[in-house]
């Protein structure tokens, strides 16, 4: 499942991760909360490159600097969720959820982390809510959010209610077309499937899995013309993905 991904986007470059060994409290004109926003940006940046025994070291120091901050507890539920450390990522996510209660972001990435953890009712329910919240500028995400997380349930039904009403807001929303051409497609609607495939083209810059659906969708019309084509683009221009591996394994149908 595809969760919105705006508060995890923090740049990291190599200057900052070289300030690993300055940022402790006790230096010299840093404030607590300064140095806890380091350290979170430290945690997501190891996070990323699978170092989370040191991506751990830098959110716990964090925690210990500033508990009282919504991001630095909700980094904590990422960090700690990724080491499959459940009942602590529960804690954290559930407290990042009560401090930053007027911050749909932070509300939207605690739905998230319900909906992985099977409580759907309760995630869909934040979602919808983080959607109809007048602040959130996207809420086309999470009505997206809130049709994968019904759909891991099995609510096919709802979760096209979902993406359809996130594309009314934003038609060419390229999550939304994605999800529901799969969609479309688990119900043997291959045609509807290949058109959500050709208006995701039209309008954004193509991804490993949309040329993937395309190859199934032909398939299962009977095209192999046309699925060789979305085939043979998937392997030029994303040849090192999973998608493309299974391609090349037969894994497409």
């Amino acid at each position: 499942m595809k969760l919105s991904r705006n508060f995890a986007k923090l740049v990291c470059c190599s200057l900052v991760l070289a300030m690993a060994a300055c940022v402790h409290p006790t230096v010299p004109g840093r404030t607590p909360e300064a140095a806890a926003a380091i350290n979170v940006q430290l945690a997501l940046e190891y996070m990323r490159l699978d170092k989370l025994a040191i991506a751990r070291e830098f959110i716990e120091r964090a925690l210990g600097q500033d508990p009282h901050n919504a991001d630095v507890q909700a980094t904590a539920g990422l960090v700690y969720e990724r080491l499959d450390d459940l009942p602590k990522a529960e804690r954290a996510f559930a407290s990042a959820a009560h401090l930053g209660k007027k911050d749909p972001s932070i509300q939207n990435m605690y739905a998230g982390f319900l909906c992985r953890t099977h409580k759907v009712s309760e995630g869909e329910k934040l979602f919808r809510k983080v959607a109809h919240d007048p602040t959130y500028l996207t809420p086309e995400v999470a009505l997206v959010n809130a049709g994968v997380c019904v759909h891991s349930a099995g609510d096919n039904i709802g979760a096209e209610r979902y993406f359809r009403e996130a594309l009314q807001i934003h038609p060419n929303m390229p999550e939304a077309l994605l999800q529901l051409g799969s969609l479309l497609l688990e119900r043997d609607e291959a045609a509807e499937s290949v058109l959500m495939v050709e208006r995701y083209l039209a309008a954004n810059p193509p991804s490993a899995d949309i040329y993937l659906l395309g190859v199934r969708a032909e398939r299962k019309l009977g095209d192999e013309t046309a699925a060789s084509g979305y085939a043979q683009r998937l392997q030029a221009q994303f040849p090192n993905t999973d998608q493309a591996r299974q391609l090349q394994l037969g894994l497409t149908r």
